[in-house]
């Protein structure tokens, strides 16, 4: 039996855009991808704090150090610039492996969405 547990997770981060015109997704600072262990085009879910959505698109690297968190498409309309989100990914495993996975979590600095 598999079962699906969280892989990763960037906690209260800052959304520093939103870009309707665009064709989806999220774009993430890479260095907070690489914290996390989450790749391009992985499918990603987006809290939001501030209003309660809840989305799923899948993510673009956005430039390293920037803090940036931009939610594109349609999915920009779930967010207002400055709204903190967690976001996290899951992933399918047997149970006994999932019993000892460690999940990747990152605490960013929640004023600038930079690691600490």
């Amino acid at each position: 039996m598999q079962i699906q547990v969280v892989k990763s997770k960037i906690h209260r981060v800052k959304c520093t855009g939103a870009e309707l015109n665009y064709i989806g997704s999220i774009t993430i600072d890479e260095d907070l991808m690489d914290a996390a262990n989450i790749i391009q085009g992985e499918k990603v879910q987006i809290v939001n704090n501030d209003n309660g959505e809840r989305l799923e698109t899948y993510c673009i690297p956005g430039p390293r150090n920037s803090g940036e968190i931009t939610l594109n498409g349609a999915a920009a309309r779930k967010v207002s610039v400055g709204d903190t989100l967690i976001l996290i990914t899951y992933a399918f495993m047997d149970i006994e492996e999932a019993k000892v996975f460690k999940p990747s979590l990152v605490f960013p600095d929640e004023a600038t969405n930079l690691l600490k």
